[in-house]
Protein backbone atom coordinates (compact mmCIF):
# COMPACT_ATOMS: atom_id res chain seq x y z
CA UNK A 1 0.00 0.00 0.00
CA UNK A 2 3.35 2.09 0.32
CA UNK A 3 4.07 1.77 -2.68
CA UNK A 4 1.02 3.37 -4.47
CA UNK A 5 0.89 7.15 -4.52
CA UNK A 6 -1.69 9.39 -2.57
CA UNK A 7 -3.15 10.30 -5.97
CA UNK A 8 -4.02 6.15 -6.91
CA UNK A 9 -5.47 6.29 -3.38
CA UNK A 10 -7.57 9.27 -3.87
CA UNK A 11 -8.82 8.04 -6.93
CA UNK A 12 -9.73 4.47 -5.54
CA UNK A 13 -11.40 6.17 -2.42
CA UNK A 14 -13.91 7.87 -4.67
CA UNK A 15 -14.78 4.99 -6.62
CA UNK A 16 -15.12 3.24 -3.70
CA UNK A 17 -17.81 6.31 -2.45
CA UNK A 18 -19.80 5.76 -5.82
CA UNK A 19 -19.82 2.53 -5.60
CA UNK A 20 -21.46 2.70 -2.07
CA UNK A 21 -23.38 5.42 -3.24
CA UNK A 22 -24.75 2.34 -6.18
CA UNK A 23 -25.42 -0.43 -3.71
CA UNK A 24 -27.15 2.05 -0.70
CA UNK A 25 -29.42 3.64 -3.94
CA UNK A 26 -30.20 0.63 -5.63
CA UNK A 27 -31.34 -1.02 -2.17
CA UNK A 28 -33.72 1.57 -1.58
CA UNK A 29 -35.03 1.63 -5.11
CA UNK A 30 -36.03 -2.10 -5.02
CA UNK A 31 -37.57 -2.16 -1.79
CA UNK A 32 -39.94 0.19 -2.80
CA UNK A 33 -41.07 -0.63 -6.41
CA UNK A 34 -44.38 -0.68 -6.63
CA UNK A 35 -45.06 -4.61 -6.94
CA UNK A 36 -48.09 -4.15 -9.34
CA UNK A 37 -46.71 -2.10 -11.46
CA UNK A 38 -43.93 -4.46 -11.13
CA UNK A 39 -45.95 -7.23 -12.10
CA UNK A 40 -47.52 -5.28 -14.66
CA UNK A 41 -44.22 -4.59 -16.31
CA UNK A 42 -42.94 -8.31 -15.80
CA UNK A 43 -46.07 -9.61 -17.91
CA UNK A 44 -45.28 -7.20 -20.62
CA UNK A 45 -41.77 -8.63 -21.20
CA UNK A 46 -39.73 -5.72 -19.58
CA UNK A 47 -36.57 -7.38 -19.06
CA UNK A 48 -35.37 -5.51 -16.52
CA UNK A 49 -38.83 -5.71 -14.33
CA UNK A 50 -38.29 -9.76 -15.04
CA UNK A 51 -34.82 -9.02 -13.57
CA UNK A 52 -35.82 -7.21 -10.58
CA UNK A 53 -39.05 -9.28 -9.73
CA UNK A 54 -36.81 -12.76 -10.00
CA UNK A 55 -34.53 -10.77 -7.27
CA UNK A 56 -37.77 -9.73 -4.76
CA UNK A 57 -38.65 -13.51 -4.65
CA UNK A 58 -36.07 -13.78 -2.01
CA UNK A 59 -35.28 -10.66 -0.35
CA UNK A 60 -33.00 -12.22 2.16
CA UNK A 61 -30.61 -13.19 -0.69
CA UNK A 62 -30.92 -9.86 -2.22
CA UNK A 63 -30.52 -7.77 0.71
CA UNK A 64 -27.58 -9.87 1.75
CA UNK A 65 -25.89 -9.15 -1.63
CA UNK A 66 -26.60 -5.32 -1.38
CA UNK A 67 -25.33 -5.36 2.42
CA UNK A 68 -22.32 -7.06 1.74
CA UNK A 69 -21.02 -5.20 -1.14
CA UNK A 70 -21.85 -2.06 0.61
CA UNK A 71 -20.23 -2.86 3.87
CA UNK A 72 -17.11 -4.17 2.08
CA UNK A 73 -16.62 -0.71 0.03
CA UNK A 74 -17.47 1.20 3.31
CA UNK A 75 -14.74 -0.57 5.23
CA UNK A 76 -12.16 -0.58 2.52
CA UNK A 77 -12.70 3.66 2.05
CA UNK A 78 -12.23 3.97 5.53
CA UNK A 79 -8.91 2.02 5.83
CA UNK A 80 -7.86 4.14 2.98
CA UNK A 81 -9.04 7.28 3.85
CA UNK A 82 -6.83 6.87 7.09
CA UNK A 83 -3.88 6.46 5.19
CA UNK A 84 -4.19 9.05 3.29
CA UNK A 85 -4.96 11.29 5.95
CA UNK A 86 -1.82 9.91 7.83
CA UNK A 87 0.19 10.65 5.06
CA UNK A 88 -0.85 14.01 4.64
CA UNK A 89 -1.49 14.97 8.56
CA UNK A 90 0.14 12.53 10.80
CA UNK A 91 -1.53 11.27 13.78
CA UNK A 92 -4.22 13.81 13.63
CA UNK A 93 -5.69 12.45 10.10
CA UNK A 94 -6.95 9.73 11.66
CA UNK A 95 -9.57 11.87 13.35
CA UNK A 96 -9.75 14.18 10.08
CA UNK A 97 -10.22 11.24 8.43
CA UNK A 98 -12.92 9.75 10.70
CA UNK A 99 -14.85 12.82 10.49
CA UNK A 100 -14.60 14.00 6.80
CA UNK A 101 -15.20 10.41 5.69
CA UNK A 102 -18.61 10.24 7.84
CA UNK A 103 -19.94 13.42 6.27
CA UNK A 104 -18.87 12.60 2.71
CA UNK A 105 -20.87 8.93 3.16
CA UNK A 106 -23.56 10.37 4.49
CA UNK A 107 -24.33 13.31 1.73
CA UNK A 108 -22.91 11.19 -1.36
CA UNK A 109 -23.24 7.69 -0.51
CA UNK A 110 -26.36 7.67 1.67
CA UNK A 111 -28.84 10.54 1.83
CA UNK A 112 -28.34 11.82 -2.04
CA UNK A 113 -28.42 8.12 -3.82
CA UNK A 114 -31.25 6.99 -1.40
CA UNK A 115 -33.38 10.09 -1.94
CA UNK A 116 -33.30 9.93 -6.03
CA UNK A 117 -33.99 5.96 -5.93
CA UNK A 118 -36.74 6.66 -3.79
CA UNK A 119 -37.84 9.35 -6.47
CA UNK A 120 -36.48 7.07 -9.61
CA UNK A 121 -37.30 3.59 -8.39
CA UNK A 122 -38.05 2.24 -11.38
CA UNK A 123 -34.83 3.65 -13.77
CA UNK A 124 -32.42 2.58 -10.36
CA UNK A 125 -33.73 -0.76 -9.80
CA UNK A 126 -33.77 -2.12 -13.27
CA UNK A 127 -30.13 -0.82 -13.88
CA UNK A 128 -29.51 -2.57 -10.60
CA UNK A 129 -30.88 -5.65 -11.58
CA UNK A 130 -28.73 -6.34 -14.69
CA UNK A 131 -25.74 -5.46 -12.67
CA UNK A 132 -27.09 -8.12 -9.64
CA UNK A 133 -28.39 -10.69 -10.90
CA UNK A 134 -24.78 -11.83 -12.74
CA UNK A 135 -23.17 -10.43 -9.33
CA UNK A 136 -25.50 -12.99 -6.90
CA UNK A 137 -24.65 -16.33 -9.17
CA UNK A 138 -20.92 -15.48 -8.72
CA UNK A 139 -20.66 -14.43 -4.46
CA UNK A 140 -23.75 -17.11 -4.42
CA UNK A 141 -21.79 -19.10 -1.81
CA UNK A 142 -20.54 -16.38 0.01
CA UNK A 143 -24.38 -14.60 0.57
CA UNK A 144 -25.53 -18.25 1.30
CA UNK A 145 -23.26 -18.30 4.06
CA UNK A 146 -24.58 -15.26 5.28
CA UNK A 147 -27.99 -15.72 5.06
CA UNK A 148 -27.57 -19.10 7.04
CA UNK A 149 -27.07 -17.45 9.68
CA UNK A 150 -29.03 -14.61 9.25
CA UNK A 151 -31.64 -16.60 8.43
CA UNK A 152 -31.11 -19.19 11.75
CA UNK A 153 -31.56 -16.40 14.23
CA UNK A 154 -34.93 -15.27 12.99
CA UNK A 155 -36.43 -18.60 12.96
CA UNK A 156 -35.62 -17.45 16.61
CA UNK A 157 -38.60 -15.54 16.77
CA UNK A 158 -40.52 -17.82 13.93
CA UNK A 159 -39.81 -15.27 11.14
CA UNK A 160 -39.06 -17.33 8.06
CA UNK A 161 -37.19 -15.90 5.04
CA UNK A 162 -38.12 -18.37 2.86
CA UNK A 163 -41.59 -17.86 2.88
CA UNK A 164 -41.22 -14.76 1.53
CA UNK A 165 -43.58 -11.24 1.09
CA UNK A 166 -47.93 -12.49 -0.01
CA UNK A 167 -48.68 -8.94 -1.74
CA UNK A 168 -52.36 -8.99 -0.92
CA UNK A 169 -54.70 -6.62 -0.38
CA UNK A 170 -57.46 -6.60 1.91
CA UNK A 171 -60.58 -4.56 0.40
CA UNK A 172 -60.23 -1.55 2.81
CA UNK A 173 -56.45 -1.54 1.76
CA UNK A 174 -57.63 -1.59 -2.42
CA UNK A 175 -60.20 0.84 -1.38
CA UNK A 176 -57.57 2.94 0.02
CA UNK A 177 -55.36 2.70 -3.42
CA UNK A 178 -58.40 2.84 -5.58
CA UNK A 179 -59.08 6.58 -3.82
CA UNK A 180 -55.57 7.14 -4.17
CA UNK A 181 -56.07 6.99 -7.82
CA UNK A 182 -58.52 8.23 -8.53
CA UNK A 183 -57.25 10.88 -11.07
CA UNK A 184 -56.00 8.34 -13.33
CA UNK A 185 -59.48 7.01 -13.84
CA UNK A 186 -62.48 7.92 -14.79
CA UNK A 187 -64.80 8.91 -11.61
CA UNK A 188 -67.45 6.54 -12.46
CA UNK A 189 -65.58 3.70 -12.74
CA UNK A 190 -63.85 4.03 -9.67
CA UNK A 191 -67.31 4.48 -7.89
CA UNK A 192 -68.08 1.50 -10.09
CA UNK A 193 -65.12 -0.14 -8.20
CA UNK A 194 -65.97 1.01 -4.43
CA UNK A 195 -69.40 0.15 -4.74
CA UNK A 196 -68.39 -3.42 -5.89
CA UNK A 197 -66.48 -3.55 -2.60
CA UNK A 198 -69.21 -2.46 -0.74
CA UNK A 199 -71.84 -5.14 -1.90
CA UNK A 200 -69.90 -7.50 0.91
CA UNK A 201 -70.85 -5.51 3.64
CA UNK A 202 -74.50 -4.67 2.30
CA UNK A 203 -77.33 -7.43 2.51
CA UNK A 204 -80.16 -8.28 0.13
CA UNK A 205 -82.62 -7.29 2.92
CA UNK A 206 -80.89 -4.04 2.45
CA UNK A 207 -82.21 -3.31 -1.15
CA UNK A 208 -84.82 -5.60 -1.65
CA UNK A 209 -88.87 -4.49 -2.86
CA UNK A 210 -90.15 -4.65 0.63
CA UNK A 211 -93.01 -7.49 1.29
CA UNK A 212 -95.60 -4.74 1.53
CA UNK A 213 -94.68 -3.05 -2.23
CA UNK A 214 -94.67 -6.74 -4.02
CA UNK A 215 -97.04 -7.00 -6.39
CA UNK A 216 -97.91 -10.33 -7.68
CA UNK A 217 -100.87 -12.78 -9.14
CA UNK A 218 -103.26 -14.43 -6.68
CA UNK A 219 -104.44 -17.51 -7.79
CA UNK A 220 -107.46 -17.40 -5.60
CA UNK A 221 -108.55 -14.40 -7.75
CA UNK A 222 -111.11 -13.95 -10.86
CA UNK A 223 -109.58 -14.87 -14.31
CA UNK A 224 -110.54 -11.16 -15.12
CA UNK A 225 -108.51 -9.57 -12.46
CA UNK A 226 -105.91 -12.07 -13.27
CA UNK A 227 -105.63 -11.27 -16.73
CA UNK A 228 -105.89 -7.10 -15.72
CA UNK A 229 -102.84 -8.11 -14.02
CA UNK A 230 -100.80 -9.67 -16.46
CA UNK A 231 -101.44 -7.29 -19.17
CA UNK A 232 -100.88 -4.09 -16.91
CA UNK A 233 -97.86 -5.37 -14.66
CA UNK A 234 -94.87 -3.52 -14.76
CA UNK A 235 -92.57 -6.05 -13.94
CA UNK A 236 -91.58 -8.93 -15.98
CA UNK A 237 -91.12 -11.86 -13.26
CA UNK A 238 -93.99 -11.82 -10.61
CA UNK A 239 -94.59 -13.88 -7.73
CA UNK A 240 -97.76 -16.26 -8.04
CA UNK A 241 -99.65 -17.38 -4.60
CA UNK A 242 -102.64 -18.18 -3.11
CA UNK A 243 -104.29 -16.12 -0.61
CA UNK A 244 -100.93 -14.70 0.48
CA UNK A 245 -97.53 -13.90 -0.75
CA UNK A 246 -96.57 -16.70 2.19
CA UNK A 247 -97.94 -19.15 0.29
CA UNK A 248 -96.32 -18.30 -3.31
CA UNK A 249 -96.22 -21.44 -5.27
CA UNK A 250 -93.68 -19.83 -7.99
CA UNK A 251 -92.64 -17.14 -10.32
CA UNK A 252 -94.42 -16.23 -13.82
CA UNK A 253 -92.51 -15.10 -16.83
CA UNK A 254 -95.09 -12.34 -18.53
CA UNK A 255 -93.02 -12.22 -21.34
CA UNK A 256 -93.83 -15.51 -22.17
CA UNK A 257 -97.58 -15.27 -20.87
CA UNK A 258 -98.01 -12.19 -23.30
CA UNK A 259 -96.96 -14.78 -25.96
CA UNK A 260 -99.57 -17.33 -24.91
CA UNK A 261 -101.93 -13.33 -25.23
CA UNK A 262 -101.03 -12.88 -28.79
CA UNK A 263 -101.92 -16.47 -29.91
CA UNK A 264 -105.57 -16.23 -28.15
CA UNK A 265 -104.49 -18.98 -25.88
CA UNK A 266 -104.65 -16.99 -22.76
CA UNK A 267 -106.55 -18.92 -19.93
CA UNK A 268 -105.74 -20.22 -16.42
CA UNK A 269 -104.19 -23.41 -17.30
CA UNK A 270 -101.87 -22.34 -19.75
CA UNK A 271 -100.97 -19.64 -17.36
CA UNK A 272 -100.75 -22.41 -14.26
CA UNK A 273 -98.24 -24.71 -16.70
CA UNK A 274 -95.71 -21.53 -16.85
CA UNK A 275 -94.89 -21.21 -13.78
CA UNK A 276 -91.28 -21.60 -12.43
CA UNK A 277 -90.40 -22.90 -9.06
CA UNK A 278 -89.67 -19.78 -6.57
CA UNK A 279 -86.43 -19.41 -5.76
CA UNK A 280 -86.28 -18.51 -1.89
CA UNK A 281 -83.16 -16.71 -0.06
CA UNK A 282 -82.32 -15.65 3.99
CA UNK A 283 -82.60 -12.18 4.94
CA UNK A 284 -78.45 -12.03 5.41
CA UNK A 285 -77.28 -12.74 2.32
CA UNK A 286 -74.91 -10.81 1.12
CA UNK A 287 -75.16 -8.97 -1.85
CA UNK A 288 -71.85 -10.26 -3.16
CA UNK A 289 -72.69 -14.19 -2.29
CA UNK A 290 -76.40 -13.80 -4.29
CA UNK A 291 -74.64 -12.31 -7.17
CA UNK A 292 -73.10 -15.39 -7.63
CA UNK A 293 -76.15 -17.27 -6.45
CA UNK A 294 -77.85 -15.87 -9.46
CA UNK A 295 -75.08 -16.06 -12.21
CA UNK A 296 -74.92 -20.30 -10.40
CA UNK A 297 -79.09 -20.60 -10.52
CA UNK A 298 -79.50 -18.75 -14.18
CA UNK A 299 -81.95 -16.59 -12.16
CA UNK A 300 -82.90 -13.05 -12.16
CA UNK A 301 -85.03 -12.51 -8.83
CA UNK A 302 -85.26 -14.01 -5.75
CA UNK A 303 -87.85 -13.83 -2.70
CA UNK A 304 -86.33 -13.01 1.01
CA UNK A 305 -87.70 -14.92 3.50
CA UNK A 306 -86.51 -14.86 7.79
CA UNK A 307 -85.69 -17.00 9.86
CA UNK A 308 -89.37 -18.16 10.69
CA UNK A 309 -89.42 -18.98 6.83
CA UNK A 310 -91.51 -15.58 6.33
CA UNK A 311 -91.56 -13.65 2.70
CA UNK A 312 -89.79 -10.44 3.90
CA UNK A 313 -89.33 -8.62 0.15
CA UNK A 314 -88.33 -9.55 -3.38
CA UNK A 315 -84.62 -8.78 -4.56
CA UNK A 316 -83.62 -8.95 -8.23
CA UNK A 317 -80.52 -8.80 -9.70
CA UNK A 318 -81.10 -5.65 -11.64
CA UNK A 319 -81.75 -4.37 -8.16
CA UNK A 320 -77.98 -5.66 -7.22
CA UNK A 321 -76.49 -3.83 -10.37
CA UNK A 322 -78.01 -0.74 -9.71
CA UNK A 323 -76.02 -0.91 -6.70
CA UNK A 324 -73.37 -0.95 -8.92
CA UNK A 325 -73.66 1.18 -11.66
CA UNK A 326 -76.45 3.67 -10.47
CA UNK A 327 -80.05 3.80 -11.08
CA UNK A 328 -80.29 2.39 -14.76
CA UNK A 329 -84.15 4.44 -15.14
CA UNK A 330 -85.25 7.28 -13.33
CA UNK A 331 -88.72 5.91 -12.64
CA UNK A 332 -87.49 2.17 -11.89
CA UNK A 333 -90.98 -0.08 -10.41
CA UNK A 334 -88.53 -1.68 -8.04
CA UNK A 335 -86.79 1.44 -5.93
CA UNK A 336 -89.14 4.47 -6.86
CA UNK A 337 -89.32 7.64 -4.42
CA UNK A 338 -89.84 11.30 -4.08
CA UNK A 339 -87.91 13.63 -2.59
CA UNK A 340 -89.88 17.06 -2.95
CA UNK A 341 -87.80 20.34 -2.09
CA UNK A 342 -89.36 23.16 -0.23
CA UNK A 343 -89.07 27.17 -0.47
CA UNK A 344 -87.39 27.08 3.10
CA UNK A 345 -85.07 24.25 1.96
CA UNK A 346 -86.21 21.65 3.58
CA UNK A 347 -87.52 18.20 1.68
CA UNK A 348 -90.81 16.61 1.76
CA UNK A 349 -90.64 12.72 2.07
CA UNK A 350 -92.24 9.53 1.80
CA UNK A 351 -91.75 7.32 4.92
CA UNK A 352 -91.55 4.20 2.88
CA UNK A 353 -87.82 5.54 1.26
CA UNK A 354 -84.77 3.44 1.68
CA UNK A 355 -82.81 4.76 4.15
CA UNK A 356 -79.53 3.98 2.14
CA UNK A 357 -81.53 5.64 -0.99
CA UNK A 358 -82.55 8.36 0.50
CA UNK A 359 -78.46 8.96 1.89
CA UNK A 360 -76.76 7.82 -1.56
CA UNK A 361 -79.20 10.34 -3.16
CA UNK A 362 -79.29 13.69 -0.78
CA UNK A 363 -75.46 13.09 0.56
CA UNK A 364 -76.77 12.59 3.60
CA UNK A 365 -75.44 10.25 6.74
CA UNK A 366 -78.72 8.64 8.17
CA UNK A 367 -78.29 5.91 10.30
CA UNK A 368 -78.46 2.71 8.39
CA UNK A 369 -77.51 0.06 10.79
CA UNK A 370 -81.11 -0.88 12.17
CA UNK A 371 -84.14 -0.37 10.24
CA UNK A 372 -84.37 -0.03 6.55
CA UNK A 373 -87.10 2.87 5.99
CA UNK A 374 -87.29 6.42 7.31
CA UNK A 375 -91.01 5.11 8.55
CA UNK A 376 -88.32 2.25 10.46
CA UNK A 377 -86.31 4.61 11.87
CA UNK A 378 -88.58 6.98 13.14
CA UNK A 379 -90.48 4.47 15.22
CA UNK A 380 -87.43 2.82 16.61
CA UNK A 381 -86.74 6.29 18.10
CA UNK A 382 -90.08 7.11 18.96
CA UNK A 383 -91.29 3.56 20.18
CA UNK A 384 -94.85 4.75 19.39
CA UNK A 385 -96.67 5.97 16.32
CA UNK A 386 -96.27 9.82 15.77
CA UNK A 387 -99.07 12.30 15.67
CA UNK A 388 -98.63 14.39 12.76
CA UNK A 389 -96.62 17.51 13.90
CA UNK A 390 -94.02 15.67 16.00
CA UNK A 391 -90.60 16.48 15.62
CA UNK A 392 -87.54 14.60 16.20
CA UNK A 393 -83.68 15.58 15.76
CA UNK A 394 -81.65 12.11 14.64
CA UNK A 395 -77.81 12.63 13.66
CA UNK A 396 -78.02 16.45 13.31
CA UNK A 397 -81.47 16.15 10.87
CA UNK A 398 -84.69 17.76 11.90
CA UNK A 399 -87.90 15.62 11.13
CA UNK A 400 -91.32 16.73 11.13
CA UNK A 401 -93.97 14.39 10.84
CA UNK A 402 -96.06 15.47 8.32
CA UNK A 403 -98.51 12.31 7.79
CA UNK A 404 -99.25 9.17 9.64
CA UNK A 405 -101.72 6.22 9.20
CA UNK A 406 -102.82 4.23 12.10
CA UNK A 407 -99.51 2.01 11.67
CA UNK A 408 -96.64 3.68 10.15
CA UNK A 409 -95.70 7.74 8.98
CA UNK A 410 -96.60 8.32 5.52
CA UNK A 411 -94.62 11.70 4.80
CA UNK A 412 -92.41 13.95 6.67
CA UNK A 413 -90.56 17.05 6.18
CA UNK A 414 -86.49 17.05 6.92
CA UNK A 415 -84.40 19.94 7.41
CA UNK A 416 -80.59 18.98 7.44
CA UNK A 417 -78.63 21.14 10.20
CA UNK A 418 -75.03 22.62 9.95
CA UNK A 419 -72.93 21.31 12.63
CA UNK A 420 -72.07 24.45 14.27
CA UNK A 421 -76.08 25.45 14.43
CA UNK A 422 -76.72 26.28 17.86
CA UNK A 423 -77.78 22.92 19.15
CA UNK A 424 -75.11 22.16 21.74
CA UNK A 425 -76.05 19.28 23.57
CA UNK A 426 -79.01 17.54 21.77
CA UNK A 427 -79.26 13.81 21.78
CA UNK A 428 -80.35 12.14 18.61
CA UNK A 429 -83.56 10.67 19.76
CA UNK A 430 -84.63 13.61 21.51
CA UNK A 431 -88.60 14.22 20.32
CA UNK A 432 -90.58 16.80 20.95
CA UNK A 433 -94.77 16.96 20.49
CA UNK A 434 -95.74 20.32 19.51
CA UNK A 435 -99.36 19.37 19.73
Amino acid sequence: MNDISTDILLLILVLLILLSAFFSGSETALMTLNRYRLKHLTDEGHRGAKLASHLLQRPDRLLGLILLGNNFVNILASALATIICLRLYGEAGIAIATGALTLIVLIFAEVTPKTLAALKPEKVAFIAAYIYTPLLKLLYPLVWLINMFANRLLALFDVHAAEGKKDLLSADEFRAVVNETKHFIPDQHSEMLLRILDLEKTSVEDIMIPRNEITGIDLTDDWSDIERQITHSQRTRVPVFHDSIDNTIGVLHLRKVLNLFARGELNLDSVTALIRKAYFIPAGTSLTRQLLNFQKKKRRSALVVDEYGSIQGLVTLEDILEEIVGRFTTDSPTRNFDILTQDDGSFLVDGGTHIRDLNRSMNWSLPQGGPKTLNGLILEHMEMIPEPGTSLLINNYSIEIMRTSKNAVQSVRIMPLHKDEDEPNQVDDQAEDTD
